[in-house]
């Protein structure tokens, strides 16, 4: 199959960067060598001021959309932009877009310290942002030792702060809980929330998703390169609520409830109602004599939504 023509993001200014720190993915496509379509007329937009979680199965796209956003890997077709022109022109890179892909880009010989002031004298920072960023992480007292040392928790940590050290107004970062303990991953979710609420676009991919439940506002799925929801997740799961009954009679239920409820059988003593809160199945009941045994509220959350989306879609 042949690529659409690719259409152009709008032209950069000589000063180039974010005006909003909003980013665009417009039709996005790659398409690697053996025609496979890794990433498929992708489009949506993260906006400031929000944490976004970016979701999918393994081989869904997420990274090499990252990818492309950053200006790593080239798209077929599409492009992304972030505050309104693509990343490789923007003017000071480091200090509107920080991005951390992978947590084992480090020199193991080197200190964490002695790497993020390398990438100081790179991107023209102060070499006292080294630190700063560090005490920023929970690595301040952890800096002078040797990054071979370090857990992969604290290298998840090296990440984000080598993400900071610009002080971007757009942070993307690919499973950025990963290998964190429980307090490492509540710390990182005070954290990214306080980026979030100081206006910044958080931008996060993840397979932790109660995590993500947890944190985020907004969330975008992915499945075969192609988008398949966006949205918060109050939005995409609205109407999928159901209260589980319990009764020796569901029959005589099932017809109490009427119309205006969905059922759906579960064993022989129970059934599954949607359209009808708990208050409601238990006042039907009442009224017309059915015995009830259990009565449970169960909403649907996140992981009910990702996996009846992308059940069987891996590849």
């Amino acid at each position: 199959m042949t690529a659409p023509p690719q259409t152009q993001p709008p032209a950069p200014s000589s000063s180039a960067g974010p005006q909003d720190g909003r980013i665009v993915v417009d039709g996005l496509t790659k398409v690697f060598r053996g025609n496979i379509r890794a990433v498929d007329q992708l489009s949506f937009t993260v906006e400031p001021g929000s944490v976004t979680g970016f979701l999918g199965p393994n081989g869904a796209g997420k990274t090499t959309t990252l990818r492309m956003a950053l200006g790593l890997v080239r798209p077929s077709s599409g492009h992304a932009t972030i505050g309104g022109v693509e990343y490789r022109h923007l003017g000071h890179p480091s200090r509107s877009v920080g991005a951390a892909l992978e947590a084992s880009s480090f020199h193991p010989a080197r200190t964490a310290r002695n790497h993020l002031r390398i990438m100081c004298t790179v991107a023209g920072l102060p070499a006292r942002r080294a630190d700063e960023v560090l005490d920023l992480v929970g690595l301040g007292g952890d800096s002078r030792r040797k990054v071979r040392g370090y857990s992969l928790g604290m290298r998840q940590r090296l990440g984000l702060a080598a993400a900071l050290l610009g002080d971007p107004a757009v942070l993307i970062l690919d499973e950025p809980a990963n290998g964190l303990d429980p307090d490492g991953i509540r710390w990182l979710r005070g954290f990214l929330r306080s980026m979030a609420d100081q206006g910044r676009t958080v931008l996060i991919s993840s397979h932790q998703l109660n995590e993500v439940q947890e944190i985020a506002d907004r969330v975008v799925i992915l499945n075969h390169g192609r988008l398949v929801r966006s949205g918060s997740i109050a939005e995409l799961t609205a109407g999928t609520d159901r209260v589980f009954v319990r009764t020796p009679d569901p029959q005589a239920l099932w017809h109490a409830l009427g119309p205006n409820a969905a059922v759906d059988r579960g064993d022989d003593t129970s059934l599954y109602v949607r359209g009808l809160t708990a208050e409601q199945v238990g006042r039907a009941a009442h009224q017309q004599g059915v015995e009830l045994h259990e009565l449970t509220p169960q909403r649907s959350d996140l992981e009910d939504l990702f996996f009846a989306l992308t059940s069987g879609g891996q590849r």
